[in-house]
């Protein structure tokens, strides 16, 4: 089961010439230094106080400038509520609509009834991300997470009460519309389906577990157990799941030993760029080295370790660590959700190889995770990413 609760969150109030997307912002880890000095160019900015201009380790600069927000009337608070993000955006030439509920969940360890993970995380994250708790008390961005759903009697309720708040449409064509909701019964009628449910943590690994921790610095203030989250139903027709591939920069081997390297466990079946992007769901997975060669990969064995059937984890043992010695530090490896960003990185010959996936489905990533298996580090990308900046949890008493 899971806690899921309406809060009073406090988010933005447009003065006379401002937009919401003067406010927001993607995810503090996708964005680049050219948009974050954009985005920071407006003072009250989410990037303001979740990515410090000043690079300081510790984040009392964001806590003076969230107080100020406050102060200011920059940001208002609500009465306990529920919110609604809906995004439409287009992928694979489809448009999408996809819906989420947010509101604040109570942190607890990982079970299989619970909040379930599907991917590992990297610990220097969570440390900066907790130092930035513990400055500014306040969950500043969201969690995604996956759960059973509401049913259609509490949808319909939901579509009749939602109140539309915001409305932005960004570079690259995604809608964003966030409503709030603040009906007392309904919010409670919500958070009563949700007790008989589990979550799958989709993106925010690291903010979960770093949520987690000031939880149990914090024992004392019940406030403080809870993370700011988004939940998406797992039947959302919106609910698009993209590779992350990997890009490979290899210290001494080069392509025609790595080839011979690779051909003692994998089955390499070359082809051309034109074949790789259309017939790659047939395989495995790709490989795009810097000469220009192409070849779909597979398994030359079966395997009894059920993760080797996984295209992500299967790469990690057989090539990145198997051959380049990544995990040895021989190789680094980089990671690109778009396609036709890794081909024209590798047509500049920036890297040896990349490594080209298929898109993990959600009910693989739910069955690993129910066996309590951990998919490698960038494993999903759930498109588009979940904004900043819309709303608030201030965890202070």
């Amino acid at each position: 089961m899971v806690t899921f609760l309406p809060f009073a969150g406090f988010r933005p109030a447009m003065r006379a010439g401002e937009s919401i997307s003067d406010r927001v912002s993607p995810p503090y880890d996708v964005i680049g230094p050219e948009e974050l000095a954009r985005l920071q160019s407006h003072a009250d900015n989410i990037t303001n106080l979740t990515l410090r201009p000043d690079g300081d380790k510790r984040y009392k600069g964001s806590r003076k400038t969230l107080d100020g927000m406050i102060e200011s009337g920059s940001l208002k608070q609500d009465t306990p509520s529920f919110y609604l993000y809906d995004q439409t955006f287009e992928a694979d030439g489809k448009e999408y609509r996809r819906r989420g509920l947010v509101g604040v969940l109570k942190t607890e360890e990982y079970s299989q009834t619970g909040v379930i993970p599907h991917e590992e995380t990297f610990s220097k994250v969570k440390a900066d991300r907790l130092n930035l708790l513990r400055d500014v008390e306040a969950h500043l961005e969201s969690i995604f997470g996956i759960f059973p759903g509401l049913g259609e009697e509490l949808n319909r309720k939901i579509d009749g009460e939602a109140r539309l708040l915001y409305r932005y449409t960004d570079a690259d064509g995604t809608e964003h519309r966030y409503s709030r909701i603040a009906d007392e019964g309904l919010c409670a009628a919500i958070s009563e389906k949700l007790k008989d449910q589990s979550m799958l943590i989709a993106d925010g690994h690291h903010r979960y577990e770093t949520a987690l921790n000031y939880a149990k610095e914090n024992p004392g203030c019940e406030a403080k157990q809870y993370v700011l989250c988004t939940m998406v139903a797992s039947d959302d027709p919106g609910l698009v799941i993209k590779p992350t591939h990997r890009l490979v920069d290899a210290e001494d081997i080069g392509e025609t030993s790595a080839i011979k390297k690779l051909e003692k466990n994998l089955r390499l079946t070359e082809t051309d760029l034109k074949g790789l992007e259309g017939s790659l769901k047939d395989h495995m997975l790709g490989l795009l080295f810097k000469s220009g060669k192409c070849y779909f990969a597979d398994p030359c064995r079966e395997y009894d370790d059920i993760m080797m059937s996984l295209d992500t984890y299967f790469a990690r043992a057989e090539i990145l660590d198997g051959v380049y010695k990544n995990d040895e530090g021989k190789s680094s490896v980089s990671f690109d959700a778009e396609l036709s960003s890794v081909e024209e990185a590798m047509a500049a010959k920036k890297h040896d190889v990349a490594v080209i996936l298929n898109p993990p489905s959600l009910e693989t990533i739910w069955d690993l995770a129910g066996k309590g298996k951990r998919m490698p580090k960038k494993t999903t990308f759930f498109f588009p990413k979940i904004w900043s900046g819309w709303v608030i949890y201030l965890m202070r008493q």
